[in-house]
């Protein structure tokens, strides 16, 4: 029967496998130990790339906080330049009215100092017309 085993062998099979089942055990113990070396590295490495990228997003926040302080540094400095303006334009709107009231201050004078000038030539003439021109016209 060769089906039938005796103690003998039996127990020679399983003093055989032991040796085998702890070879198995410490190649998969070495198994997992490199695994998890693996495993380390792999996450070291995740960890600098996470250090990398938080290093550029700080610089980003940085160039983003520079770039906005330029900008409203320009937004200040056009809003600046705008009041400028309409102050300029204030005053020449007021330079404006000074210019027509001056022109028409003016005119009325030019218009008051030539009414006295007719006033004068006609009182002249009419002195002219009541004078008597000769001496023997007085009498």
């Amino acid at each position: 029967m060769p089906d039938d085993k005796t103690s003998t062998e039996s127990s020679d099979t399983t003093a055989a496998q032991p040796p085998a089942t702890a070879d198995a055990l410490r190649h998969g113990l070495a198994r997992r130990g490199e695994i998890a070396e693996e495993t380390r590295v792999v996450a070291e490495l995740a960890r600098a790339h996470a250090e990398q990228l938080r290093v550029f997003a700080e610089d980003a926040r940085i160039l983003r906080e520079q770039y906005r302080e330029e900008f409203e540094l320009g937004r200040q400095q056009r809003e600046e330049l705008r009041r400028t303006a309409e102050d300029a334009r204030r005053a020449t709107e007021e330079a404006r009215h000074a210019t027509i009231a001056a022109v028409t201050a003016t005119a009325d004078s030019l218009r008051t100092s030539l009414a006295q000038m007719q006033f004068l030539a006609d009182a002249s003439h009419t002195l002219r017309h009541l004078k008597p021109t000769k001496p023997d016209d007085a009498q």
